[in-house]
């Protein structure tokens, strides 16, 4: 029964595909799913043009089909990490980079380069020189993922 339907459509198929595909890639986006589908679309579109010649065969449908599709991943891929990351807010999920250049007041002293300050409502783990608590520092960066304040004295 699949046989005879495939026959019936002839160069549709790849058409039909093609749009599977695409449909796909709008169910379960990933945006691999579009660069196959396209691939499909082509191989589609020149069976359309070439159905009767006689090198135009499923087999080789099929090695254009993957070619096409091993193109267009490769294109789509470069495609997308060539789109701009800029951001308005580069820092945004990046708290402890967001506080570089700012001054708080130690509340607990650093002993063996590690201590607390107090920056808004948050306590951070600082590293830096041993000093007594009280002592107002600068942030000069953030190490360990963000997780600890690397500071000088003032």
């Amino acid at each position: 029964m699949l046989e005879r339907i495939f026959g019936e459509l002839g160069p549709w198929n790849w058409m039909v595909l093609g749009f599977v595909l695409l449909a796909l890639e709008i169910l379960v986006p990933g945006v691999f799913l579009l660069w196959i589908g396209l691939a499909a679309l082509i191989v589609g579109a020149l069976s359309l043009m070439l159905w009767e010649a006689s090198f135009w065969v499923w087999e080789f449908q099929v090695v254009v089909f993957l070619a096409l599709s091993l193109v267009s991943a490769f294109a789509g891929k470069k495609i997308m990490s060539g789109r701009g990351n800029d951001s308005d807010q580069p820092l945004l999920n990046k708290r402890g980079a967001q506080l570089i250049g700012r001054t708080a007041t130690l509340s607990e002293p650093i002993t063996n380069g590690r201590g607390r300050i107090k920056i808004g409502d948050t306590m951070w783990r600082v590293a830096g020189p041993d000093l007594p608590a009280g002592t107002t520092v600068r942030v000069t960066s953030a190490a360990d993922l963000d997780l600890e304040l690397v500071v000088e004295p003032v």
